[in-house]
């Protein structure tokens, strides 16, 4: 049964991050970087060649000492308490750390002494990693003769063996075929389900296939920090590309209540920029009853890519991270 202290604990940020910082000499690589993750969310970090992405990870996981800020990972301090926040973490690098002279069962076998598992509980943790990871027919292959998808499960056992409440990947479908990518990204969302993960990838779709939260991070600055639905709301912008057999003319369409803009495609057909998040809705009636015989409609969203471009390449970004509600 569940005490009130373990509900508390469930209900805490597995990961929090407050002013994280990291110089080099006078050139600063993260600036006052401060983010939480929950359990249960699946984070997708992106950032530009040179953004402080990979410098950040490199902080979170203990591998790079932070100039300035405190990072706890399950409540654990990370200066005050490395063993214990260490122990929390599950880390799978761009390129994994496998031994291809090895077995797959000889190497998790290493990785589970490594994170110092009983031995009495080696064979089951291997078995739930293994089942985890769908593994279980390829145990007692070599590592060097598996192919590149099975290799990165293999990877992914490693960082997971422990039981880590946090797992941190970094771009895991790299040079993956479509169907072993299709298979990764519905490995990280079921290790989503009951821990914290952070993704880091330069893979746009993968972050919409995948991920609860986005953040961004621009020459060390963290300039987005918001839900995937809201940053899919944010791509649906406010413009229509629109047709009529009966058109009704460039003003008339100007005229219309919540239009700010109307440009001409072709005689029949019109972009239109608007206001009110029901103009589509109205537009459809007014056609009807006008009998402009409305036989085009489309919205131009902008996608994820755009959106990642207009933030990390504008002079001066305006959107401030929205930090998400702890739950």
């Amino acid at each position: 049964m569940e005490t009130a202290t373990d509900s508390i604990a469930h209900h805490q940020p597995l990961v929090q991050v407050e002013n994280l910082s990291r110089l080099y000499g006078d050139t600063v690589a993260v600036n006052q970087v401060s983010f939480k993750l929950n359990r249960g969310e699946v984070l997708g970090f992106l950032g530009p060649n040179g953004a402080g992405k990979s410098t950040t990870m490199q902080m979170i996981t203990g591998s790079l000492a932070a100039t300035a800020g405190q990072i706890t990972i399950n409540g654990y301090d990370l200066i005050d308490e490395p063993i214990q926040a260490k122990s929390c973490l599950g880390y799978l690098p761009e390129n994994p750390p496998v031994y291809r002279e090895l077995t797959v069962d000889e190497y998790l076998g290493y990785c589970a002494r490594l994170h110092r598992i009983a031995g009495n509980q080696v064979k089951a943790a291997l078995d739930e990693a293994k089942q985890h990871c769908g593994l279980q027919d390829v145990s007692s292959r070599l590592i060097g003769n598996l192919s590149k998808g099975f290799q990165q499960r293999v990877g992914l056992a490693q960082a997971i063996i422990h039981q880590p409440p946090v797992v941190i990947l970094d771009e895991p479908t790299v040079g993956l075929d479509p169907i072993q990518i299709r298979e990764i990204r519905s490995l990280i969302k079921s290790l989503g389900q009951e821990r914290s993960v952070i993704l880091s990838t330069h893979i746009l779709p993968e972050v919409q296939a995948t991920c609860d939260r986005v953040q961004i991070i621009r020459r060390g600055d963290l300039i987005y920090n918001a839900s995937i639905d809201e940053l899919n709301q944010r791509g649906k912008g406010n413009h229509l590309t629109v047709a009529f057999k009966q058109p009704p003319g460039q003003q008339a369409l100007a005229d219309l209540s919540g239009v700010k803009a109307v440009n001409v495609v072709d005689p029949q057909r019109f972009q239109i920029q608007f206001e009110q998040d029901d103009f589509a809705q109205k537009l459809v009636k007014t056609s009807v009853e006008k009998d402009w015989r409305l036989f085009e409609l489309i919205p131009d969203n902008t996608s994820l890519e755009e959106i990642f471009v207009e933030l990390t390449t504008a002079d001066d970004v305006t959107n401030k991270p929205v930090e998400a509600d702890a739950t």
